[in-house]
């Protein structure tokens, strides 16, 4: 997870704050509708950005591991699953 955030961190911070910014220019125009439009989604921008990219999605690959993948089937990191004989064997018959 440390890595992904170092990888992606820079990025994704960079492109939020561009995003809100862009959104942010609705707040100088004069119809109250725009201002208000403006502001929610360039702060809705910035708290997506900081909080839950930051540190909500860690906490939850953390909390949760490969359960996080859910309903994919695939697992974190890459690691493909092999099956084994006893991962077989406790697998109920498919049929």
């Amino acid at each position: 997870m440390l890595r992904a955030l170092a990888a992606t961190g820079p990025v994704i911070t960079s492109a939020g704050i561009i995003l809100a910014g862009t959104f942010s220019v609705l707040m100088t125009l004069p119809v109250t509708y725009t201002f208000d439009l403006g502001f929610m989604v360039a702060l809705g921008i910035l708290l997506d950005t900081f909080i839950v990219r930051t540190i909500m999605v860690p906490a939850a690959v953390e909390l949760l591991g490969d359960k996080i993948w859910w309903p994919s089937t695939a697992t974190g990191a890459g690691a493909l699953h092999e099956t084994t004989e006893d991962d077989a064997a406790a697998e109920p018959a498919r049929g």
